[in-house]
C-alpha cells in the first residue's frame, strides 16, 4: 500500500503522528510555517475545519514532488453554532468546558490528501457527549493537564476524556485529531 507515494504529514501534533504511525505507513513530516487559516465569517461551521484543511493543501501544491502526497489536516469542535479553537488561557479554557459539560457536541476533522495528479478531500465529525463537570473537576484537568494545545480546551485520550465522556457517537480516533480508518480507505482509492 502507499508504495508509489512518499507521504508527507503536514502538522506537528504529536496525536496526528501517534494515529498516523499506527497504520503502519512511512511517512515523513513536513510542516510550513505561517498558513493563512482563517475563514469567512459566513461559512457555515459545520464546513470550517474542511475548508481550512483545503488552504493548507493549498500550500503545499507547487512544492510537491512527483512521488510525493500530503495529508493536512483541522479539526474544529462545535458547540452549538460556535466553534471552540485552542483556549488562550485558563479561563478560556475554563469557560469551553462548562461550554461542553453535561451535553452534545461535534467534533470535525478535515482533511486534504493532495499529489500532484489527484486531491482528494473529506470531513469527519464525531458527536461526544459529557456528563455534568463539577468546578472542582475542570479545575483539575485545567492545572494538571494544561490543555492549551487542544481545540475545545480537551483531549478526549487524557482524564477529562476518562472520567467525563458519557457517549461516542462516530470515530474516536477523529477526536483525537486524526480519522484514520478514512484516511487509510482513502490511501487504498488513491494507489
Amino acid at each position: 500500500m502507499t508504495k508509489e507515494h512518499h507521504i508527507i504529514l503536514a502538522s506537528n501534533s504529536p496525536r496526528r503522528k501517534e494515529l498516523l504511525a499506527g497504520l503502519g505507513l512511512p511517512f515523513e513530516v513536513r510542516v510550513l510555517q505561517d498558513i493563512d487559516e482563517s475563514y469567512p465569517d459566513d461559512l457555515p461551521v459545520s464546513e470550517v475545519a474542511l475548508y481550512i484543511a483545503g488552504k493548507k493543501a493549498d500550500a503545499y501544491r507547487t512544492s510537491l514532488a512527483d512521488d510525493e502526497l500530503v495529508i493536512t489536516a483541522d479539526t474544529v469542535v462545535i458547540v452549538g453554532d460556535e466553534i471552540l479553537g485552542k483556549p488562550v488561557d485558563e479561563a478560556d479554557a475554563e469557560r469551553m468546558l462548562r461550554l461542553i459539560s453535561g451535553r452534545t457536541h461535534q467534533v470535525t476533522t478535515g482533511v486534504c490528501m493532495l499529489t500532484r495528479e489527484t486531491e482528494r478531500c473529506f470531513a469527519v465529525t464525531t458527536d461526544v457527549t459529557f456528563k455534568s463537570l463539577s468546578d472542582d473537576e475542570i479545575y483539575y484537568y485545567i492545572t494538571h493537564y494544561r490543555p492549551f494545545d487542544k481545540a475545545g480546551a480537551y483531549g478526549i485520550q487524557e482524564w477529562i476524556g476518562y472520567i467525563g465522556v458519557t457517549g461516542l457517537h462516530g470515530s474516536y480516533y477523529n477526536v483525537m485529531g486524526l480519522p484514520v480508518q478514512r484516511i487509510y480507505e482513502t490511501l487504498q482509492q488513491i494507489d
